[in-house]
């Protein structure tokens, strides 16, 4: 006798149908738990698209600013060529392009400012993937030369 006073074939029978129960109730406790993570997901996306629009807000006038303040560099350093007014144009010129730079972050939004990246990569991918690369390339040069290990330190210490 089985438990709970079955026989053998009753409790075979029983079996598939507990099976079929236990199977619905997991993909059930699964589909919560995949629902829960996708909505926690999208809240962890939204605090991040947040968090960064936030930043570029605050630094686009810093930025705004420096763009500006070059503009007027330029257009100042263009006074020392008032006797060659080709130079001195293109100098006005670039700083004029400068000035409009710097209106143009400060108006803007973070959005925009994506929206423009997302197009210039769908327009040319494959100029910024050599950017991309080329970046990379730089801040790995730049990261690689700037480090310190410990054999520079041990080799300094010995020379010095």
């Amino acid at each position: 006798m089985h438990p709970a006073g079955r026989t053998s074939a009753e409790s075979t029978a029983a079996r598939p149908a507990d099976d079929t129960a236990d199977l619905k109730d997991l993909r059930r406790d699964v589909d919560g738990i995949a629902n829960l993570a996708v909505e926690r997901g999208r809240g962890f996306v939204d605090a991040a698209r947040l968090q960064a629009t936030e930043y570029v807000d605050r630094r686009k006038g810093d930025a705004a600013q420096s763009v500006t303040d070059l503009a007027r560099t330029l257009r100042d350093s263009s006074k020392t060529f008032d006797d060659k007014p080709n130079i001195k144009a293109f100098f006005d010129s670039a700083a004029e392009g400068l000035e409009q730079l710097g209106t143009s972050i400060e108006q803007r939004s973070f959005t925009d400012f994506y929206e423009d990246a997302e197009a210039l990569a769908r327009r040319a991918p494959v100029a910024v993937a050599v950017a991309t690369f080329v970046t990379g390339f730089v801040v790995a040069r730049f990261v690689k030369s700037s480090s310190v290990t410990p054999a520079n330190v041990a080799r300094d210490r010995y020379s010095a």
